[in-house]
């Protein structure tokens, strides 16, 4: 039946989406009673939201003012995540420049609820105060940013967008040390609130990189596992790990190597997560690496020295064609 269904979700990755779909409504049909349950669940939640709007932070009043449907906030979103990657200042400035001027910074000029925002967007677009500009080219914003980079040049905006994406990025991430992490978490939230934690960081590109991932994977572990040794995972938290992060050649064509270098590892971190009480998932990786994850967990899974432990977990993305067949595995 395993095996089976191993296959059954290779063969499903290019599923037609009619046929998809088929089957996704088939499985989660719902009685009549049970959808106006769900409806005014729904009702329910999107209204104790809306009273207290007042305590949205600022990356919330970021995306519901550009959002990822315009190519401003695609833009932002781009920058916020690109810059914590690349390597160089000459790289950065090139980003820069490009997103920058993509974008029509003046259809959002006052509209968010935000003055954080609304500060922001004339930070994005500049009025004449700063670069002196022509009346006909106030009314095109994508010229504004030329003239911007162009006259303050690219390593002045890059060290403004940079601070921007820093006050942006404390709204979601909790801390650069898993110390930080539980502090805020304890200090932000109602007494007994539980967390996944997981580490902001792309794969390893060598064995160096993924020893030092392996390293501050384990520390993390044991500053998790401190308050709750012996406990259920189901009452404490827990911790997400990137396999990507863990080995450098983490790719299916490599899947002896893998095999045989990476499992001993994530079996010692799963390994220190049981002994400290503490739930330990698969995170998700790109889409061609579902089936060497679910090698990694089945080993995982199968492993009699983590037997009779309830904290091994496999973070799935529902999005894919072949989740409802990953989920019956």
């Amino acid at each position: 039946m395993r095996t089976t269904l191993r296959t059954d979700i290779r063969k499903a990755t290019c599923t037609d989406e009619p046929v998809a779909l088929k089957t996704l409504l088939a499985a989660s049909a719902v009685s009549s009673e049970q959808r106006e349950k769900i409806r005014q669940n729904a009702i329910h939640l999107v209204e104790r939201c809306r009273q207290v709007s007042h305590k949205a932070g600022t990356l919330d009043a970021f995306l519901q003012e550009f959002g990822l449907s315009n190519k401003e906030g695609i833009a932002l979103m781009c920058l916020a995540e690109a810059l914590l990657r690349v390597p160089d200042e000459e790289t950065a400035d090139r980003l820069i420049a490009e997103k920058i001027q993509s974008g029509d910074w003046g259809a959002h000029k006052g509209k968010s609820g935000s003055r954080f925002v609304n500060a922001s967007v004339w930070g994005l677009m500049l009025t004449g105060r700063v670069v002196r500009l022509d009346k006909e080219l106030a009314m095109d914003t994508a010229s504004w940013m030329r003239r911007l980079v162009s006259s303050l040049g690219e390593p002045v905006v890059r060290k403004a967008v940079l601070q921007a994406m820093r006050i942006m990025g404390g709204q979601y991430v909790m801390g650069r040390t898993i110390s930080q992490g539980l502090k805020k978490g304890a200090s932000d939230n109602a007494p007994g609130t539980l967390f996944s934690f997981d580490m902001l960081g792309e794969g390893a590109r060598t064995a160096a990189d993924a020893q030092r991932y392996f390293d501050a994977y384990a520390n993390a572990i044991s500053e998790l596992g401190k308050p709750g040794i012996g406990s259920s995972a189901n009452a404490a938290n827990g911790i997400s790990v990137k396999l990507s992060a863990l080995h450098p050649r983490y790719e299916f064509r490599q899947i002896r190597r893998v095999m045989a270098e990476l499992l001993p590892q994530v079996r010692e971190l799963a390994l220190r997560a049981k002994r400290g009480g503490i739930g330990f998932s698969i995170d998700a990786e790109e889409c061609d690496r579902l089936d060497l994850s679910l090698d990694i967990f089945e080993a995982l899974a199968r492993d009699e020295g983590l037997g009779e432990w309830d904290g091994l977990g496999f973070v799935l993305q529902a999005y894919q064609k072949r989740a409802y067949l990953v989920a019956q595995w």
